[in-house]
Order: C-alpha cells, then structure tokens, then sequence
C-alpha cells in the first residue's frame, strides 16, 4: 500500500507542478517514446536476468503490497520456537524428527501457516534441526554452516532488486536514445513548417524526460522497496538462526527465544514481557499434540 501511495505521490506532484507551470498533457502522451525505452529496458533486463531471478522478481512484485514482517510474525516465530525447543528439552532432540521431515504435518509448524508460507524459511528451520538431530557437530560448525545458508539466500532474494536496479541505471540513457531518434526525425522535417518542427523537438525531448523520471520517480525506489524486503527475509533466518544455535548449545528454551529476539530490529521487535507472556499462552497445546 505505502508503494503505490509513493507512486501516486510522484506522479501526482510532477503532472500537477508541470500543468501549473502552463505545459499541456497532451504532449507527454508519447506511445512510442514508451515503446522505446521500456521494450529497450525490458529486453535488456532479460539477457541480463536468469530465468529462476525473473521468476522471484514477479513473486516479490507480488508481495509488495503485503508488507514487510510485522512484530506480530516474529512474535509467532519466538514461540514456535519456543514450543520446538521446549519438545527436544521433555523428549529429547530426537523427538524433533518428525516435524523436521514433514513439517506441514508437524503439529507445531502447522499452527503457523505464516511460516510454512514464507519463502526459504521452513526449509532452512528444518533442514538446520536434521543437522542437530545427527548431532556430532560443535556450536562453532553449526554456527558456520548455518551462516553459509543465510549468505546464499540473502544473496538468492537480492538478485530481482538488483535486476531492477540496473534497469534504472539504463533509463536515463535509454531515454536519450529515444530523444536522439526523435532529433532524426526532426532533421527530416527541417524544411517543415517551425510548428511542425518544434513539436517534433518537443516530443524528442519527451524521451529524456520519461527515461529520468521512470528511472528516479519509480524504478529506482521500487529497487529499493525490493531491497529492503529482502533484507526483511534475510532477518527472518537469522532470527532462526541464532535461536537454534543457543539451543543447540544446551540453553533453556526461553533463554534460546530470548538471544533471538534480541537480534530484531527495534520496530519488530516484541519486548520481554509480551515474548514471556506468548511463550507461556502457547505452552500446553504443542507439547500436548506432540
């Protein structure tokens, strides 16, 4: 929601600041200046973009509109951990094995579609849990290989910002190659009418205008907007992350919870007290199911 409301809010001061200023709209409708920068942009993103980035990039359009993780998912994420670690501290790790291998069957997991849902999340939860369920690696190890994991998907999720953020970078350019094919045109109108010809520079001109605007009014923060949501994603792990790393070294279940929490930002992050008073509403359903 808080995209578009920014787009509007671009398009919206730039129409209303030119129109103001005694320009006509009629002459910024330029189909094929569009045609050119935006084919030219696009089919450059293609060559440079795999296939499988492509395919993200259209999920994460998608998911813009939802919003980052709020402080009511991360609190979901402290006490589904909660109730996993508090499992392996009653039954032992091995009790882990079940949830691990079939997780939306997991009694635990299942309460959570949230997290099944979450691209990359559950795969990393449960395929870290197998590693501690095998047992014989050290905390330092386990650490190492989990922070692998984390560096490859933040590295997976960041490739449709960067796709889009090199579009940006050629719309300028792009629009002065519209503009240049524009002055051509003119220059085989010269013996034309001065009406004729000041229009036809007019519409050339256009092209520079789209390809700067496009570039720095809407491409170049939806780059950023894409950004910041994988670095969201990237947090979500690392979340996990240390969680599993505390409870892989012997902590108490709360106290694994409590070294996670502490890794979130402060405007996700739910305090001690609502994190407690979750952990221990949550207590009895999971350990029962299990």
């Amino acid at each position: 929601m808080t995209v578009a409301i920014g787009f509007i809010v671009v398009l919206g001061c730039v129409i209303a600041g030119y129109v103001m200023h005694g320009g006509h709209l009629g002459i910024l409708i330029q189909p094929t200046e569009l045609l050119i920068i935006g084919g030219a942009a696009a089919g450059g993103m293609v060559v440079a973009t795999p296939a499988t980035a492509l395919k993200a990039l259209a999920g994460q359009l998608a998911g813009l509109s939802k919003g980052g993780s709020t402080k009511k998912d991360y609190l979901d994420l402290l006490t589904m951990l909660y109730n996993l670690f508090r499992q392996a501290q009653q039954s032992g790790v091995m009790a882990l094995e079940t949830h691990a291998e079939n997780p939306k069957a997991s009694p635990i997991f299942s309460a959570y579609p949230k997290f099944l849902a979450r691209h990359g999340a559950p795969e990393f939860l449960c395929d870290s849990l197998k590693v501690m369920i095998m047992g014989g690696v050290s905390p330092h190890d386990f650490d190492a290989l989990m922070e692998q994991d984390v560096e490859t998907h933040h590295h997976d999720v960041l490739r449709p910002s960067q796709a889009i953020a090199r579009v940006a970078d050629a719309l300028p350019g792009l629009g002065i190659v519209a503009a240049v094919l524009g002055i051509v045109i003119t220059m085989g109108k010269i013996d034309g009418e001065p009406a004729e010809i000041g229009h036809s520079v007019a519409v050339a001109l256009v092209g520079t205008f789209l390809g700067v605007f496009l570039a720095y009014g809407f491409v170049g923060p939806l780059a950023s907007a894409l950004e910041t949501g994988s670095n969201d994603s990237t947090k979500y792990l690392e979340c996990i992350k240390t969680a599993l790393l505390a409870a892989h070294k012997g902590m108490p279940p709360a106290i694994s919870v409590e070294f996670a929490r502490r890794v979130l930002p402060d405007e996700v992050r739910p305090s001690f007290e609502e994190t407690e008073k979750a952990c221990r509403g949550a207590r009895q359903a999971p350990a029962a199911a299990a």
